[in-house]
């Protein structure tokens, strides 16, 4: 991305009843200044960094909208908390949100334009309970492949096993109900699930995944702590989490996508499509989690997709 302005940096974020001061790292592609809102991209895992997101930043390129990048707090380039690991107090929408609010604050965000919302996979959860408060300056919604429900979103996944092979789902729920989630025949099964329904291309995987497993693999304290020891189930902090009753409340244009085989099955899906009073969704034939890498083809059309949305006033027709 010759030419293109890139600036990075780190923003103080302080946490109630957390001494170790805190900093919520940033990446933003573009110009700030410019006349059309900026896109804030907020990441999946819990705890998989901003990186795989990347070819988000080229809607600069193609639309004129400065993209913000943010890894949130406990993982890659932001402050880690490993001490807090199992706080289920702590590891709370309500933490995400402030962390949101302190990043759009801090680089005036609310001003002139406002800001776009982009949410991934869990960064969807975050937007959309975001959005539902009415928040001063969001312009345009974006719910990526989002999780409405901690209950929908496990149902999903069952509904997805269902479709596996005898042996692969055999292997998925014995192995889940008995807590052998590191065995060897899980994790040949649970490849098998991601290859049909997280990432439909490889192995190996894409370039811009790699990243996203480092984080998660070098910190856990969020992803054992938010979800729980199953990537199947969860059963952390976020076991009871909904924002479904809070849906009818997000006032603007919102576009909800999903791909054909998608761990965001339409299951959890359609909640933000029966709710959300300005929406439009769009699923993605053939594809699945992270079809934004899933291929050059199915990259130009998703962010396209998203493109034309943003820059045509969110046409929800």
């Amino acid at each position: 991305m010759a030419g293109i302005s890139i600036r990075e940096g780190n923003l103080p974020f302080k946490i109630p009843h957390v001494d170790t001061p805190c900093h919520t790292y940033y990446k933003i592609f573009g110009e700030l200044s410019s006349n059309s809102p900026r896109l804030v991209v907020l990441h999946g895992g819990p705890g998989a960094g901003h990186e795989y997101l990347l070819p988000f930043a080229q809607l600069w390129e193609l639309f004129g909208i400065p993209v913000i990048f943010y890894d949130q707090i406990g993982c890659a380039s932001s402050t880690h908390l490993p001490d807090t690991l199992g706080d289920e107090s702590l590891w709370q929408e309500w933490l995400f949100i402030a962390e949101l609010d302190n990043l759009l604050d801090s680089l005036c965000l609310r001003d002139g334009p406002g800001y776009y919302i982009l949410g991934h996979s869990w960064g969807g959860r975050l937007a959309a309970a975001f959005a539902a408060s009415r928040p001063l300056g969001l312009q345009m919604l974006v719910l990526a492949s989002a999780i409405s429900s901690t209950e929908t979103v496990n149902l999903g996944n069952q509904l997805n096993r269902m479709a596996l092979p005898y042996d692969v789902r055999l292997a998925l729920e014995e192995d889940d109900q008995q807590g052998n989630v590191g065995s060897q025949r899980f994790k040949d099964a649970y490849a098998i699930f991601l290859h049909t329904y997280f990432c439909r291309v490889g192995p190996p995987p894409p370039t811009e995944l790699v990243p996203a497993g480092k984080n998660m693999a070098q910190d856990k304290t969020v992803q054992s702590t938010i979800y729980g020891p199953s990537p199947l189930r969860c059963t952390g902090s976020f076991r009871d989490w909904t924002v479904i009753p809070r849906l009818h409340q997000i006032a603007v244009p919102t576009l909800v996508y999903n791909g054909d085989f998608d761990t965001s099955h339409d299951v959890t899906t359609a909640p933000f499509f029966e709710h959300i009073p300005r929406v439009r969704w769009i699923t993605f034939p053939n594809a699945g989690h992270m079809c934004h890498i899933e291929g050059p083809e199915l990259r130009k059309r998703v962010l396209r997709t998203v493109g034309e949305f943003l820059t045509r006033g969110g046409n929800t027709k």
